[in-house]
């Protein structure tokens, strides 16, 4: 035991011996940011909470006017690219959208890859996921097909399509009817008031969607088996990639300790974390491979990749394609749809004059006789513009998901090195919020506008690029079918959303705050959410005909 513990304590010698030998090597012409201390750099400046205000300080305290931006009149005085680092290891803070569209678009070759993180590779992530997974023939493959799949569910009335309208009118009568069922508030994003809890809008929109569409599985239940291991799965996540959550993180040469070595707790969570992440992805294949082979599958994506494999065939590499698609579809889309559908609720019961125009304008189209659907949406530019307005307001994930370098590179004069260990990254973060707060762009960014998005005719404007999908070769897939959205519409169609009351009537403020999800670690910037912290609020049918049409949705 003592030999073992000798050769890991040379082992992590070695390493951070090794990550500062390399650090004083690069000694290059960073872009800004705050100065670190010795050994540890910026380890202790890396914000835990409220990453999105904190980053915007960082941007205007260490200010790096781009020469190329003076130059071409585009100058963004907020910040636009920042540099920090934490034992040898490189972050870059981007804040400007020029910038962004640069390196990831334009260098998509050196800015395509994700930093490594041990604890999502231990827990099993990055073996399925798209997000978190690394550039390579495996994810290219996997993303072409993602694209094709997502990008027919927004053009055509496919299967996609039809299990998006399915579940809105699930979430409608769920809130119609109040089923007297609670859920963990950090996975429902909102709660209402005793008689219409928000169970169905978050569970129904988050995950049901998702599941149906890709495998034909109807998850009715909070505690069915399969949410309850992605939950489960990401909380562990969260644990183990948050601040202090895993030495790991710091140091991942420790990744290579047993589960069963005394202290090493870290590895048995993600031991555990990755059993979980297996279930989740298991539980629905097997399913749908069952329904299959008795000749009753509900139609699906994966459905329909398992019957023509055993027809015509299907390629083993779009077969693993898929396979990672329909896990990354439901894991991501839950956790984002999570953090909209609380913002937007938040801003329609904070803003009642923007959900009274809204409401007008649907009423205009489509009276009181039906149930918006896709082809609504263009006839409807006031709530396109909420839709873009909340994404702008507040980004899910405000300061992006990191993108690695595979090459070293120098933008305007600043040094960007690439990756000099396999286990060692450099991340560059994509800062919507600062994008989308820009007030050279957005005036008075802190307000709710939805106008900003409008023409003086009535008319949508050109903006319509939503920067928290993403930039480059990651940008999200899902992001054709999230834009195409009828959510927003479904609610606001039936349903007034008000401030709750008191029992003695008063009226209860909503509060405006968040819940931070930081997944930082001290080598990279991981992954970050926010999502909005609880509130009461009454949401009651608008009318008779409204309750008679969500009564009247088969569901």
């Amino acid at each position: 035991m003592s030999t073992f513990i000798t050769s890991v304590a040379s082992l992590l010698v070695a390493y951070i011996v090794g990550k500062l030998m390399v650090a004083r090597r690069e000694r290059r012409n960073f872009p800004p940011g705050p100065k670190g201390l010795p050994l540890i750099g910026n380890a202790l400046d890396f914000p835990t909470v409220n990453l999105g205000p904190e980053y915007v300080q960082w941007g205007q305290r260490y200010n790096s006017l781009s020469k190329y931006l003076v130059l071409t009149a585009k100058l963004n005085p907020t910040g636009d690219i920042l540099h920090a680092s934490a034992f040898g290891t490189h972050v870059i803070i981007i804040n400007n959208r020029q910038i962004a569209d640069e390196l990831f678009e334009r260098r998509a070759v050196k800015y395509s890859d994700r930093p490594y993180s041990p604890t999502i590779d231990l827990a099993g992530m990055s073996s399925y996921n798209l997000g978190v997974m690394r550039y390579g023939e495996k994810w290219r493959i996997g993303r072409k097909f993602a694209l094709q799949v997502f990008r027919q569910a927004s053009t055509s009335p496919n299967n996609f399509s039809a299990a998006i309208i399915t579940g809105v009118h699930q979430a409608l009568k769920g809130l119609l009817h109040s089923p007297e069922r609670l859920w963990d508030h950090n996975k429902i994003v909102c709660v209402f008031d005793n008689r219409l809890p928000a169970l169905f809008v978050g569970f129904r929109l988050s995950i049901s969607i998702p599941m149906s569409s890709m495998y034909g599985y109807d998850a009715k239940s909070v505690s069915d088996p399969c949410i309850t291991a992605a939950d489960a799965s990401f909380t562990i996540n969260m644990e183990l990639a948050s601040p202090g959550g895993s030495f790991i993180n710091i140091l991942p040469a420790l990744r290579f300790i047993p589960p069963w070595f005394p202290g090493a707790f870290s590895r048995r969570k993600a031991e555990t974390a990755r059993k979980l992440t297996d279930e989740m992805v298991s539980i629905p294949l097997e399913f749908t491979k069952a329904r299959v082979a008795q000749g009753d599958a509900r139609p699906s994506v994966v459905a329909d990749l398992l019957e023509r494999k055993n027809t015509v065939g299907v390629s083993e590499e779009e077969e693993a394609a898929l396979l990672s698609v329909a896990p990354t579809a439901y894991a991501a889309g839950s956790d984002t749809t999570q953090s909209s559908t609380g913002t937007f609720l938040y801003l329609m019961v904070s803003n009642p004059d923007v959900q009274r125009k809204a409401q007008a304008e649907i009423d205009s189209i489509l009276g009181s006789k039906r149930l918006p659907g896709y082809e609504d949406r263009p006839s409807m530019p006031y709530v396109e513009a909420i839709y873009r307005e909340v994404l702008r307001w507040r980004p899910p994930g405000s300061i992006g998901f990191p993108h690695s370098t595979t090459e070293d590179d120098v933008y305007d004069g600043y040094f960007i090195p690439k990756a000099k260990l396999q286990w060692i990254e450099r991340a560059d973060s994509i800062f919507y919020r600062a994008m989308t707060h820009d007030e050279t762009k957005y005036p008075d960014p802190m307000a709710f506008k939805p106008e900003r998005f409008i023409n003086p005719d009535g008319s949508l404007n050109d903006d319509d690029r939503i920067m928290a999908f993403g930039f480059g070769r990651r940008v999200c897939v899902g992001k054709h079918v999230a834009s195409a959205t009828v959510r927003p519409i479904s609610i606001l169609a039936v349903f007034n959303l008000e401030k709750a009351r008191d029992q003695s009537g008063t009226v209860i403020e909503v509060n405006g705050e968040y819940y931070e999800f930081g997944l930082i670690s001290l080598l990279s910037i991981t992954l970050h959410d926010s999502r909005k912290k609880p509130f009461k609020c009454s949401i009651l049918p608008r009318s008779e005909a409204a309750r008679q049409l969500v009564e009247q949705v088969s569901a």
